[in-house]
């Protein structure tokens, strides 16, 4: 049997306010098997938009290979992971960063900012 897998999302906290995250990215987080935020600069309070059995984990501390590491493997279990940064993804280097080393091994991802067809 295989297992379904689902792109792995980044998506935005926006400014902060749970209130104000795209819709797009409250989607994601609804459909969120693992969250992995961007603790020391994500408010948890965005975090309310995950399921209550969804993993929710801090990336403060962790180095870009543990990052990488934590995403794809989730992924290659079938989870629905969920990447959310601080403000708008699109705008810093760190994301573009993420994503070139998981195309290196051939994991799937996707941003808020593209089709939200694996939703």
């Amino acid at each position: 049997m295989t297992t379904k897998k689902h792109p792995i999302t980044f998506c935005g906290a926006g400014p902060g306010d749970p209130d104000l995250i795209t819709v797009k990215g409250m989607k994601a987080l609804e459909a969120a098997d693992l969250v992995l935020y961007a603790g020391s600069l994500v408010p948890e309070a965005v975090l309310t938009w995950a399921p209550a059995g969804a993993e929710r984990v801090s990336s403060a501390g962790m180095d870009l290979d543990r990052i990488v590491e934590t995403m794809a493997q989730a992924h290659r279990q079938g989870l629905r992971v969920v990447r959310l940064h601080t403000g708008d993804p699109s705008l810093y280097g760190a994301v573009r960063e993420q994503m070139a080393a998981l195309q290196r091994r051939s994991e799937e991802h996707t941003s808020e900012l593209q089709s939200p067809d694996h939703l």
